[in-house]
């Protein structure tokens, strides 16, 4: 599926299998998850991609073929692959572990070509192996949904009372982890979701209402995945002192003026960005002992403009995978 200009639907296309190139592997695509930055993407919310683009950034797949140099994966060998998928290794920030930062970084399905396909290339140093425990479609949302929400909970410290906003395919999981840690977790999702807040409940959430309403206790910390800046004020209204309100999204409408009470009482507000590669054996390892469980709607690759629009109305109830296979 073939993005050729922001603003514009995908379309099937017809392209020539890649090859790999050195350090690089063929993957014949299993299944991809749908996330919202490929709808940031598609929408021209994020500049300058690399077009004509195959989406997706989730992506579950089989090695069909090695290129020179590549020692560590062999053809047959189940990998993820994440949005992370290249740094340069040497500038100051890969030096120092924080790669998700690298300037020179690209990613999956934005920079590089994705997993909207039957066939995509990835450098082996950014594959993961998947737990055996998940199936294609399952594994999926744990390469964006998981690896972020799991980055966004360790920066919110150890705060025990956690509040997610927006509960779609990060929220699910995360608060899942959350409860595996022992934390409480409130969920908020849009005025009316009725639907969202009983599924927040079902994973554990003691409390779940609308993001226009306070929860029934001061929050430790919050998490911001959906993409609205009105929700920053929210959350620091939400957290106590010396709270902490962590925006995962990679793209945010802005951030209306707020009194500066609001911040005061040493709350601080963060971002989390990309991801690095200890993040996914991290996580990977902690998705496995603590027995998360991904719920997923799948979708045949040719639909993937119905799954993006079903993410996009807030339709699709965890995380939209796309099915793939080779011809």
């Amino acid at each position: 599926m073939l993005m050729e200009a922001a603003g514009r639907a995908l379309r099937d296309a017809d392209v020539d299998r890649p090859a790999p190139g050195p350090g690089q592997v063929l993957l014949a695509v299993r299944s991809c998850g749908v996330c919202r930055t490929d709808l940031h993407i598609l929408d021209g919310d994020l500049p300058h991609p690399s077009l004509p683009l195959i989406l997706g950034h989730e992506i579950v797949a089989t090695v069909a073929e090695t290129g020179a140099a590549v020692s560590r994966l062999r053809a047959g060998d189940r990998v993820g692959v994440p949005w992370l998928g290249w740094t340069c290794g040497t500038c100051g920030y890969c030096l120092s572990g924080r790669e998700n930062l690298c300037d020179r970084a690209r990613f999956t399905g934005y920079h590089l070509q994705g997993g909207y396909a039957e066939y995509t290339t990835a450098d082996e140093r950014f594959c993961f192996p998947l737990p055996d425990t998940y199936d294609d479609v399952h594994a999926a949302p744990l390469l964006c949904a998981g690896l972020i929400g799991h980055r966004s909970l360790v920066a919110a410290g150890d705060a025990e009372r956690i509040g997610l906003y927006g509960f779609g395919a990060a929220a699910h999981i995360v608060a899942q982890v959350a409860r595996h840690q022992g934390r409480r977790v409130f969920a908020f999702t849009k005025p009316g979701d009725l639907e969202g807040q009983r599924f927040a409940r079902e994973l554990g959430a003691e409390w779940a209402g609308p993001s226009d309403e306070a929860p029934p206790v001061g929050l430790d910390a919050a998490i911001i995945f959906a993409p609205v800046g009105a929700l920053v004020p929210a959350a620091l209204r939400a957290v106590v002192r010396g709270g902490t309100v962590v925006c995962a999204g990679i793209h945010m409408s802005p951030i209306p003026g707020m009194p500066y009470e609001l911040l005061w009482g040493e709350r601080v507000v963060r971002s989390v960005a990309n991801l690095t590669r200890r993040d996914g054996e991290a996580f990977l390892g902690l998705a496995r002992e603590a027995g998360i469980r991904t719920e997923v709607r799948a979708y045949p690759l040719a639909e993937a403009d119905a799954a993006l629009a079903h993410l996009r109305s807030g339709q699709v109830r965890g995380a939209a995978v796309l099915v793939s296979g080779p011809r």
